[in-house]
């Protein structure tokens, strides 16, 4: 009898699962070719931003070579280039060095020190002296005029 049963629930589950998987069901709309995910209104606000990107670099690329001409009795031609000054990026400030240095090093102390529980001592030490660091950091970075 409970041969018999196993065999009925297994064929049971390989019919339910074969009349499950079948290819375009009449219910499912998302396989029939309908759009209900939006994908066909993404394509079409893609499309549209890469040209107005196209246009917005072109525009720029008019402004950098800019050509004046003057026709009274001669011909005068003028032309400019302006360069953006670009600030030189000046990498971690010391506020985001020192919190992330605080940070490991009170994740490893607070880890070794409650030995009862590591995970909360980890948490506990490295929140305690990655905000230490972080102010500390932070004084430094005023004191340079970063801040």
């Amino acid at each position: 009898m409970k041969k018999l049963f196993t065999i009925i629930t297994i064929f049971s589950a390989l019919a339910l699962i074969m009349t499950a998987c079948t290819q375009n069901p009449a219910g499912n709309p998302s396989l029939s070719g309908n759009d209900t995910t939006g994908f066909a209104q993404f394509q079409e606000w893609k499309a549209m931003n890469d040209k107005f990107e196209a246009e917005k670099e072109n525009a720029i690329a008019a402004k950098k070579s800019n050509t004046v001409n003057y026709s009274n009795s001669g011909t005068m031609s003028s032309s400019t280039t302006n360069q953006a000054k670009v600030e030189k990026k000046k990498g971690w400030s010391k506020a985001a060095k020192y919190g992330v240095i605080g940070g490991g090093t009170g994740v490893v102390l607070g880890a070794v020190i409650n030995k009862k529980n590591r995970v909360a001592g980890g948490a506990i030490g490295g929140t305690v002296l990655g905000g230490i660091g972080y102010l500390w950091g932070r004084s430094k970075d005023k004191k340079e005029g970063r801040y």
